[in-house]
């Protein structure tokens, strides 16, 4: 069948793509509004002034939960489903880093292909295949293509946008530097946009100081190659591919890490060519994405209004951008990074995930805290919630918050 992508109306190669939808938004609505609408969310946007019961009184950031690009990607999921009802269709991993939107696309009957029995293998020319809003690799998308299925593109713009500056870079000789997590998704996706350059992946400060170190002569190649194994274009040779770099970084990291990061950087690279030659040794562009940023600026702005008892944060164990809203709050009062209601079991306990918790173990770095919920006449609480956190389980914790408050 030939190739007709919806948007361009342009015959490339067997293979039909959505990427602006199915036409069928107003007939989702209702199924998007029964999941992941909260009135109890929706009251308090719009009086602005907070939520109390008893002796709570909750704070909401100004931005939190679902970002433009998470809400476009479920709704195109939810689409598709209904579009296609009796065709296999499927995800090629988490639409996005929560597991309860998660869950419900599989009770829809969509199928992810990262699922164990599940492979990339066994989808044909009849089957639907949706892309995440973090996007795919190149080769996976090629493999897609091959097979001659439909696919239906949630890709994020930002991400799309990170993407681009990769290709400049590459086209102009320059090594990718990406601030991202190596083994998450948009990392991945947006390594492989090197194409036929080079990259090389970097997770923090740490790991930054280390890049640094080599590029003013005081680590080794062996030594550099040695802590970023796995974390490179095939091929890397330090000596060779560090001379000139691009900084980009996954969409969802922390902003001032990266800013720090790209200073690192660019110190670095004039100490040991020079400031005349930074022009051309170095190139960097603002790729944070607006609305990762948006929710750290309100975090910020709501911390700084008033004295907060604890704050509490929403979202996947696994999403990026919810760990930093954590990491925010941990550094002005004591604070709770949970997945949902559940985690809330009483005054006595909660479960939740430590800033410091690895990301490629978020299970087993839940804790328990004790005694976590003041005991004092009124208490005063953060919320705020990740950019894939819908307002059902951030209205679901601020009403567990009321019956806490309650004893």
């Amino acid at each position: 069948m030939p190739r007709v992508d919806v948007d361009a109306g342009v015959t490339a190669a067997p293979v039909t793509i959505f990427r602006k939808g199915l036409d069928l938004k107003d007939a989702v609505a209702g199924s998007l509004a029964r999941d992941y609408h909260s009135q109890l969310v929706a009251e308090i946007r719009r009086t602005g002034e907070g939520w109390r019961r008893g002796r709570l009184h909750v704070h909401l950031a100004k931005e939190f939960g679902f970002c433009y690009g998470v809400d476009r990607a479920v709704d195109y999921a939810y689409q598709a489903r209904k579009r296609f009802p009796d065709q296999n269709v499927y995800l090629t991993g988490e639409i996005i880093h929560n597991p309860q939107v998660n869950t419900r696309l599989r009770e829809s009957g969509i199928r992810f292909l990262s699922d164990p029995g599940e492979s990339i293998g066994q989808v044909r020319q009849h089957d639907v295949v949706i892309l995440p809003a973090f996007g795919v690799t190149i080769d996976q998308l090629s493999q897609l293509e091959r097979q001659g299925c439909t696919l239906v593109d949630t890709t994020c713009g930002s991400v799309l946008n990170v993407w681009k500056n990769v290709r400049q870079y590459t086209k102009a000789g320059l090594t990718a530097v990406i601030h991202g997590k190596v083994r998450h998704e948009e990392t991945q996706a947006t390594a492989s946009q090197a194409l036929s350059g080079q990259y090389l992946v970097i997770l923090d400060r740490d790991e930054a100081n280390v890049l640094c170190g080599f590029i003013r002569g005081l680590v080794s190649a062996k030594e550099l190659l040695n802590r970023f194994k796995n974390a490179h274009s095939p091929g890397f040779e330090p000596d060779r591919d560090l001379q000139r770099i691009g900084l980009a970084n996954q969409t969802t990291m922390l902003m001032s890490e990266s800013l720090e990061i790209g200073d690192m950087i660019r110190g670095a690279l004039s100490d040991r060519y020079g400031s005349d030659a930074l022009a051309g040794n170095y190139r960097a562009f603002e790729t944070i994405c607006s609305a990762t940023q948006d929710r750290q600026d309100a975090v910020h702005a709501l911390l700084a209004k008033r004295i907060f008892d604890l704050a509490v944060v929403i979202g996947g164990y696994n999403s990026s951008n919810t760990r930093n809203l954590a990491r925010i709050c941990a550094d002005a009062v004591p604070s709770f990074h949970i997945a949902d209601a559940n985690c809330l079991r009483s005054s006595a306990e909660i479960l939740y995930r430590p800033t410091t918790a690895s990301p490629s173990a978020p299970a087993q770095g839940q804790e328990i805290a004790h005694d976590w919920f003041p005991v004092r006449d009124k208490v005063t609480v953060a919320v705020t919630a990740g950019a894939s956190t819908p307002d059902s389980i951030v209205g679901d914790v601020i009403d567990r918050l009321g019956v806490i408050a309650q004893g």
